[in-house]
């Protein structure tokens, strides 16, 4: 690990804040981002130890791009370099929402993104198609991890849980791992100990109450302690708690404050941050970020010690192996999925075959296609 330092320190800070300006397409492509910049182009993380923080995330709940964030500062600058990361690629976001927050408030409608995110979304995909190149090729290195890998993305596709996907190819590389060993002297995995915990504080969900600052932090501590999966969940978390438990907001302001959360760049639990601001200004917007990704900075705190102890066991690492290829199967779920929202005509069919070239070819930055092509789509004919 580098020894943290004031240069260390800012290399994070205008690496996280870039790639939060500039992350837009939801956490499989906020990850891409982080390892063409962090692998690629900075060298800081092997590919190898990049992937078994990606599995660590998948384990712990929260956002998983900003927990990526959160791993990569404390691997650069211990500490410091965790606060710094996290907060700088979650920064952008929080400001930009807030803003989408005003004007909503103010006006009663969302700025118009259509056009931006035309562009934007195929450029996402090459994006996402050249992390899942390297990072596929690495992660299926024996041919049962590659099996695993098929198996998981059979079950994802198939509508079996993120969470039970990546458990369970994790647990299957460990049993063949435990029989070849023989003995079944694998100790267990520490790191599992954090979902059943956090899965645990559910039993702690604040009761109907009164609007205040202090419940509707205590309501986004919950939520970012206990959520898994995608802005799908928390979509169904929010509902629960904010339309139906307590009633602070109508169905259509929360459908509203997603489609922010979805439009902007920056992980998409800034969602949290148009609902505190649309419930209770701006110390509402406050309370509820806050609370939402405070979990976030301590589940990675407590695990990230664990990864180096996990990778030196032999039953544990191939845990982890099976994680890391169910976290890239997942990975190419999405893209899929993302891919037939993205391309819907020849103009961005031809955006994203040209940036997969630009990026696989002539190893071009995302920091300068993502908002060529933004601006491409905001002229590009309808």
């Amino acid at each position: 690990m580098t020894r943290p330092g004031h240069g260390t320190l800012l290399d994070l800070a205008r690496l996280f804040l870039k790639l939060g300006t500039l992350g837009f397409g939801g956490p499989a492509a906020h990850i891409a981002m982080m390892e063409d910049e962090v692998v690629r182009r900075c060298g800081w993380l092997s590919r190898e130890r990049f992937l078994d923080l990606v599995g660590a995330t998948n384990l712990i709940p929260g956002p998983n791009s900003t927990e990526m964030a959160i791993h990569v500062g404390n691997e650069r600058a211990g500490w410091r370099g965790l606060i710094v990361a996290g907060v700088c690629f979650i920064a952008p976001a929080v400001l930009i929402v807030l803003a989408c927050a005003w004007a909503y408030t103010r006006y009663g409608t969302l700025p118009a993104a259509e056009g931006l995110l035309r562009g934007v979304k195929p450029v996402i995909i090459a994006i996402v198609l050249q992390a899942l190149w390297g990072l596929g090729r690495t992660a299926t290195r024996m041919r049962l991890l590659a099996l695993v890998g098929l198996l998981s993305l059979a079950a994802v596709a198939a509508g079996v849980h993120d969470l039970a996907v990546i458990l369970g190819a994790g647990a299957l590389v460990a049993l063949v791992a435990w029989a070849r060993l023989g003995a079944g002297r694998g100790r267990s995995n520490g790191i599992l100990a954090l979902p059943l915990g956090a899965a645990a504080l559910a039993s702690t969900a604040t009761g109907v109450a009164p609007f205040g600052l202090a419940p509707l932090f205590l309501t986004f501590l919950k939520i970012g302690s206990v959520l898994f999966g995608s802005g799908y969940v928390l979509l169904a978390f929010l509902r629960a708690d904010l339309v139906v438990r307590h009633g602070w907001l109508t169905e259509s302001q929360l459908l509203d404050a997603i489609a922010v959360g979805q439009v902007t760049p920056g992980p998409v639990f800034t969602t949290a941050t148009f609902v505190g601001y649309v419930l209770g200004g701006l110390g509402g917007a406050a309370v509820a970020t806050i609370g939402i990704f405070l979990p976030a900075f301590v589940f990675v705190a407590l695990s990230g010690p664990l990864v180096p102890w996990i990778r030196r066991s032999p039953v544990a690492g191939a845990f982890l192996d099976g994680v890391n290829v169910a976290s890239i199967a997942l990975m190419a779920a999405v893209v899929a999925q993302l891919a037939r929202a993205a391309i819907v005509d020849p103009w961005t069919a031809t955006i994203a075959a040209v940036s997969a070239v630009l990026l696989l070819r002539f190893r071009a930055s995302p920091a300068w296609l993502v908002p060529a092509a933004g601006l491409l789509g905001l002229v590009l004919p309808r």
